[in-house]
């Protein structure tokens, strides 16, 4: 958990829920802020299994999972391909475009073009092309005059991709099983507080919404899950115009070490399909190996 991201905080927390569910399911546990020595700290442990709840660039882009593949280490999630497929969110776009599922149009360019003229049309938004959390977002309205004033923090190459409007839905994949529906509800963007902070949003779930969508999400987010390669448990975002049925469901990417802090979205969906925190947390200590 930690580790040097973007996401250090968020980590710390996920990690610190998970051990202390998966003591209460009869597990030895281990916290690790993960750090340069971080092989020699695993040397030192000998863990049966690796539970990375890392967040962010080097957690979750393949980094640490090839480390743990070459210690021969088992550990919870997905693989080095998956990991680093999902992270970088226009090659994920483009595995999902060929796998029929339905995107918006997007493209990668540099800070400064960004700040210097729209890219694009608007609306649209620009974010970091491999960080998650809503870390760096600009949402550009469709009658903004000029570009975005991208902050000096933001990376020289940056995703840009047309707005989505509607809901923000949200399904967890665990193994092949899909959990559920969330729908989150926020007074603006499902920004990086809105995620984190005690009432920042509110979850409805399972989600009031047609049949049709759920399912629809059920099944996007498995071929996603499947089309990347992911293993044990991802969570997939959606935008969902309902004024468009069908049609207005639009995958935003996938995230393969979704959060497990308390108010994260994938505890909530396994509750409410009747596994406790710690039976959610203790399947993918179950589910962990090596070769993922």
């Amino acid at each position: 958990m930690g580790g040097p991201s973007a996401e250090r905080e968020v980590s710390l927390s996920s990690g610190r829920a998970c051990a202390a569910a998966l003591r209460d399911a009869g597990y030895q546990v281990i916290e690790v802020d993960a750090g340069s020595d971080l092989p020699e700290r695993l040397r030192d442990i000998a863990p049966d299994v690796v539970f990375n709840a890392l967040h962010g660039r080097w957690g979750e882009d393949g980094c640490v999972q090839g480390m743990l593949e070459w210690m021969g280490l088992a550990y919870t999630h997905s693989g080095v391909l998956a990991s680093a497929l999902a992270m970088d969110k226009q090659k994920s776009k483009q595995v999902f475009q060929t796998a029929g599922l339905p995107v918006v149009e997007s493209c990668l360019a540099a800070r400064d073009e960004v700040r210097a003229r729209h890219v694009m049309a608007p609306p649209y938004v620009v974010k970091p092309n491999n960080e998650g959390s809503s870390v760096g977002i600009y949402i550009v309205a469709a009658d903004a005059n000029t570009p975005p004033q991208l902050d000096d923090t933001m990376p020289d190459t940056v995703m840009v991709e047309t707005y989505a409007p509607g809901r923000e839905l949200t399904t967890t994949v665990m193994g092949d099983r899909a959990l559920g529906v969330t729908d989150i509800i926020t007074e603006g963007w499902y920004d990086y507080h809105a995620k984190y902070a005690a009432g920042g949003s509110r979850h409805v779930v399972p989600a009031d919404i047609p049949d049709e969508i759920a399912q629809a999400c059920h099944e996007y987010a498995l071929r996603a899950h499947r089309a990347l390669g992911c293993r044990g448990v991802s969570r997939t975002d959606f935008r969902w115009d309902e004024t468009r049925g069908l049609t207005g469901l639009i995958l935003l990417e996938t995230n393969t070490q979704p959060g497990m802090t308390a108010t994260s979205l994938s505890p909530e969906q396994a509750q409410v399909a009747g596994l406790s925190f710690a039976e959610f947390c203790a399947w993918m200590v179950e589910d962990a190996s090596c070769n993922r």
